[in-house]
């Protein structure tokens, strides 16, 4: 098992836009080979975004790891985040 976990800082004004940058994200991994889950979630009281994908395997995150990300490679994130995610990527 494998997660990569993200959590998102939007500006304020920005949180409907990060939010669906990472449903765009969830979108392209829908179907990719060993993608047990994943979701966008909100913090609640707070502009917190959190991305959680759980994965069969590390391997299996890394080949589908571009496409994915390419469907979200023009979106200006850097404008739209407070400070840059913190990533984790968890294992067992």
């Amino acid at each position: 098992m494998f997660v990569h976990l993200a959590i998102h800082f939007p500006k304020p004004e920005h949180v409907a836009d990060v939010l669906a940058s990472m449903q765009r994200v969830d979108e392209a991994a829908r179907g990719a080979a060993g993608l047990i889950q994943i979701g966008a979630w909100q913090d609640a009281g707070h502009s917190r975004l959190v991305g959680i994908a759980q994965w069969e395997s590390q391997e299996a995150f890394e080949a589908a790891h571009e496409r994915i990300f390419q469907a979200v490679a023009d979106d200006p994130l850097s404008e739209w985040w407070e400070r840059p995610p913190e990533v984790y990527h968890l294992t067992r």
